[in-house]
């Protein structure tokens, strides 16, 4: 029988699910988030949805296999999903804007009804930005480590007003100063922003106002790493 023991990335999405939750897990894949979920008795139900039919066929097996009740759904994001049906919803392992799309066409994510446990994969700070924009409060975010990767999971909920974030926030937001990862996490993040502005001033004729920004962010940046925490 397949164990349902979690890798480091999803043992921490598993973490921010509230005791009791109703839970629907987007891009479920092989189903091993909720069903680890249900047979802790974390989760008091569960609903896996994807938008392949390989992968929740395998969650199908997996489900049955453990003896777990995981209904699955074939649809796009949360299409096969209605709000009534569950308090959190997860979506792990994607794009920052493959999420922010899905929650754009699920508006009834911005009412404050849904915890949103959210892991992308790229594109984070796109994702941070436009939760702000359209009401959401993130309440919550943590770092793990695979290897050599870092991985980000925020909980969020909608119904704040929406405001615009800094360059800075957006990158690395002051609520991850305290995560005992951060130091290693901001270094990481340095080297990469420091990286990016050598490449804009060693490349031919630079956009200025570019230049500029990205210079500001890693000042920003090395400030925040020197912060006491």
């Amino acid at each position: 029988m397949e164990s349902m023991a979690l890798t480091p990335r999803l043992a921490l999405v598993a973490s921010f699910v509230p005791q009791g939750a109703r839970l629907a897990d987007v891009g479920t894949d092989h189903g091993k988030l909720p069903i680890h979920l249900l047979l802790s008795g974390r989760a008091r139900s569960a609903i896996g949805s994807d938008i392949r039919p390989g992968p929740l066929a395998h969650a199908a097996r997996n489900a049955e296999e453990h003896h777990a009740a995981l209904p699955l759904r074939l649809a796009p994001g949360l299409e096969g999903v209605s709000p009534e049906e569950c308090d959190a919803v997860t979506i792990a392992g994607m794009g920052g804007e493959t999420i922010a799309g899905i929650l754009d066409d699920a508006p009834w994510t911005q009412a404050g009804n849904h915890l949103l446990i959210l892991q992308p994969m790229t594109m984070l700070p796109v994702l941070r930005v436009w939760l702000a924009g359209h009401g959401f409060r993130t309440e919550d975010e943590r770092i793990c480590r695979e290897g050599r990767k870092f991985y980000i999971v925020l909980a969020a909920r909608g119904g704040a007003a929406a405001r615009t974030l800094s360059p800075l926030e957006a990158l690395a937001p002051a609520r991850l100063c305290a995560d005992p990862l951060a130091n290693d996490y901001f270094r990481w993040l340095l080297c990469r922003e420091e990286s990016i502005l050598h490449g804009l001033q060693s490349g031919v004729d630079p956009d200025p106002e570019r230049l500029a920004a990205q210079a500001a962010l890693t000042a920003a940046l090395r400030a925040r790493l020197e912060e006491p925490v």
